[in-house]
């Protein structure tokens, strides 16, 4: 019973035979063989360009620079830099030398 129920339900839904209707129809751009779908102008003319590309040249590379900058400029907050400078100053309170001299013998032990 309980199957026979669910292959009646499964016939009752509607099919769509592959389409799909909630983008509202076919809607896609023809191949026309120009790249971006934009045809070449006649010789001797310049391409215009749209009002929208001066501004994205500027945010995109304008951006590629300031991040460039930044990382050029960021702090050095690796651990080894912290524990170099921590070994230094440790190091110069017990009053070692913290860089090595092949010249100079090393303290006596007590």
């Amino acid at each position: 019973m309980l199957q026979s129920t669910s292959v009646r339900s499964l016939r009752a839904i509607p099919r769509l035979n592959g389409r799909r209707l909630a983008s509202h129809g076919p809607v896609h751009n023809e191949p026309t063989g120009f790249l971006f779908g934009e045809k070449p102008p006649a010789p001797g003319q310049k391409r215009s360009k749209e009002s929208w590309e001066n501004i994205w040249y500027v945010g995109m590379y304008g951006s590629m620079i300031v991040a460039a900058i930044g990382l050029y400029y960021k702090p050095d907050t690796s651990i080894q830099t912290w524990a170099l400078a921590e070994a230094k100053r440790r190091m110069e309170e017990r009053g070692e030398q913290y860089k090595y001299e092949p010249g100079v013998p090393p303290p006596a032990s007590q």
